[in-house]
């Protein structure tokens, strides 16, 4: 985290996890410390540095991101792992982009994101500690994790869902820097 004065903290709530752990445990501590870096690279910004985007032609914002990460977690535990019939969030059959297009600087839609993702994080965590193990499956008919058009295991999907948000934090990483000049952590 930062101190008042804007540095680098010396405690960071990703370090001094869980350690020589078993495959759960390191899976699940993993996709915690990529959560904890897109809270911290949006730690202290105001709705209008939220949904400031990258550059023209891009849509991508932090703003953008947690919403798109929210989307992703409510599709991948929700809708495949759980079978709900759950909507999207921010995306339509009309706006599929409607995630980072809707990422305006408000501070209602910022903390409408929020929430959303907090509840979706939630719900995954959950769902993963109450899993009887990572062998079980969820069905992904329409290729949109990564299957092939066929069944993930729980093992799978908490890979993927790592690997989403740590393509996605290096994206956070430039956009913080460009917003302020903060960079690390």
């Amino acid at each position: 985290m930062f101190t008042a004065d804007g540095k680098p903290s010396d405690d960071d709530p990703r370090e001094n996890g869980p350690r020589l752990g078993d495959e759960r445990t390191t899976l699940v501590e993993a996709l915690r410390c990529q959560r904890l870096t897109l809270e911290i690279k949006c730690s202290g910004l105001d709705a209008e540095a939220m949904a400031r985007r990258s550059v023209e032609p891009s849509t991508m914002s932090l703003l953008g991101l947690v919403r798109h990460l929210a989307e992703g977690e409510r599709a991948t535990f929700r809708k495949m792992m759980a079978g709900q019939a759950a909507p999207r969030l921010f995306c339509s059959d009309t706006d599929r982009d409607g995630d980072f297009d809707g990422a305006v600087p408000e501070p209602q839609v910022v903390a409408a994101a929020w929430d959303a993702w907090r509840a979706e994080v939630d719900f995954a965590t959950r769902f993963v500690a109450d899993a009887p193990s990572l062998d079980i499956t969820g069905d992904d008919p329409l290729n949109e994790h990564g299957s092939g058009g066929g069944r993930m295991s729980l093992r799978e999907v908490l890979v993927g869902m790592i690997e989403e948000y740590a393509r996605h934090m290096g994206h956070a990483d430039l956009l913080r820097e460009r917003i302020d000049g903060r960079i690390g952590q």
